[in-house]
């Protein structure tokens, strides 16, 4: 096939599947909490699998639109805006509802959306109202519990622990955190529904998707953490923020954290306020608890989270005029154990080739498999002995990116984000050392 031919058949498949996706967008998606954030002020809802929705904020929306090629590797795929607002179903519950957002021509904005979480009906799905599991509800049936606990050997809190079942659980694990958080955001829209209601959300990749019990760190990233358009008022927070944290001596400070202890089955949370009070040593111990799965340090894990980080640091290097001001640095790894660590296993009847070719076809939702739940499909036990562990570490958060691409931009700022670098190269340092850590 020549290149010509080739290209012109690629061409028709995306257009194809872009029409399905938009026949299937057009009957609404139900949107679920998203159970894996860990930081932010932002809520972040769950729109399928492999892809999250978060409220449009049009400085992001732009930096995802013209995003440099060096700095896409390090940024969640971006996949399209949608319009969300509250509708009622049939029993009374409030739902949030996912449409296309068309433009003057008619053309919808979606861009790679995965659908494949929601070919269930309306009846299996989280709810906001009150007759079916809420957000709220799963804050109030834990209020009784302790929510701190100091670490032995630092000044670290912990949040709540939530147990975490891993073998045939549909058991929802939460944060207590993000439940307050989604609560407050949703609670605002819903006292909005009746003058507006309908949201621009953009959708993005979910980088939790592909592991079983997701750990996550956020990492608030830089020196300066006020964008340039920010009242006077904001700002003298944002400094003061700085100065009272890690921000101002190492360029970056915990904004949030979820680890899976293997020891006691248990994930353990901080939250941004703990990660504020930290002082450089406490700092330097969340790092190493967040590598520790209370029984071992995952020494696997440190080499490529590393070589991630130094790849990052050189792409920023070479992005002359922007800042990333109070973006965040995720990084992920799946706290399963590896010698329990699970795969898809080829269907009966099924070769290698078609099961890659049926885990394509359900990135979109349209998937093979009979049971159209997500993420289905038989496991099977893998050994440890395979390449290096998945972890992912991205940037996040562009609500005050600035470049010289954004007309809108009061400042045009010269040379790199040194600022972000510097905290880049003190977090390669201190988790270069975890690796020569004696004491598991």
């Amino acid at each position: 096939m020549s290149p010509a031919v080739e290209a012109q058949t690629m061409q028709a498949k995306q257009q194809q599947t872009q029409h399905q996706l938009q026949h299937y967008l057009e009957k609404g998606v139900p949107l679920e909490p998203f159970m894996h954030q860990v930081g932010g002020h932002c809520c972040v809802l769950r729109f399928g699998e492999q892809t999250i929705c978060k409220p449009l904020i049009p400085q992001e929306h732009q930096f995802y639109k013209s995003l440099p090629s060096a700095m896409r590797k390090f940024t969640p795929q971006y996949r399209g805006v949608v319009s969300v607002g509250f509708e009622e179903d049939e029993e009374g519950n409030l739902c949030l509802i996912a449409y296309p957002l068309h433009s003057d021509s008619g053309v919808g904005h979606l861009e790679n959306i995965d659908l494949s979480v929601n070919g269930e009906p309306y009846s299996k799905m989280l709810h906001w109202g009150n007759k079916q599991l809420s957000a709220r509800s799963l804050l109030d049936s834990h209020e009784d519990k302790d929510k701190s606990c100091k670490h032995e050997e630092e000044e670290l809190e912990w949040l709540q622990q939530e147990e975490v079942p891993l073998e045939g659980s549909n058991a929802i694990q939460h944060n207590p955190w993000r439940l307050q958080l989604q609560q407050k955001h949703l609670q605002r829209m819903k006292e909005n529904a009746k003058h507006h209601n309908q949201y621009k959300f953009i959708l993005l990749e979910n980088l939790t998707w592909r592991h079983t019990v997701p750990c996550v760190l956020d990492l608030k990233m830089g020196t300066r953490q006020h964008g340039d358009n920010v009242s006077e008022e904001k700002k003298v927070m944002q400094i003061r923020k700085c100065q009272q944290s890690t921000s101002a001596s190492i360029g970056v400070r915990l904004c949030g954290m979820q680890v899976y202890q293997s020891d006691s089955g248990q994930l353990m949370f901080m939250d941004k306020y703990i990660g504020r009070k930290l002082t450089l040593s406490g700092f330097k111990e969340a790092l190493f608890q967040f590598f520790h799965d209370g029984r071992r340090l995952r020494r696997e894990l440190l080499s490529p989270v590393l070589r991630r980080l130094r790849e990052m640091q050189a792409a920023l290097e070479s992005c002359e005029s922007y800042r990333f001001y109070s973006s965040s640095l995720l990084i992920i790894y799946d706290g399963e154990p590896p010698c329990t660590h699970a795969h898809r296993a080829p269907e009966d009847g099924l070769s290698e080739e078609e099961v890659e070719e049926d885990e394509e076809a359900g990135a979109f939702g349209f998937t093979r498999s009979s049971s159209g739940s997500a993420g289905g499909g038989r496991l099977a036990a893998r050994s440890d002995t395979g390449p290096d562990p998945a972890v992912d570490v991205r940037m996040i958060d562009f609500a005050h990116t600035t470049c010289p691409d954004f007309v809108e931009d009061s400042v045009v700022h010269e040379g790199q984000d040194s600022g972000y670098i510097f905290g880049l190269q003190n977090l390669i340092a201190i988790i270069s050392k975890l690796e020569d850590h004696s004491t598991d």
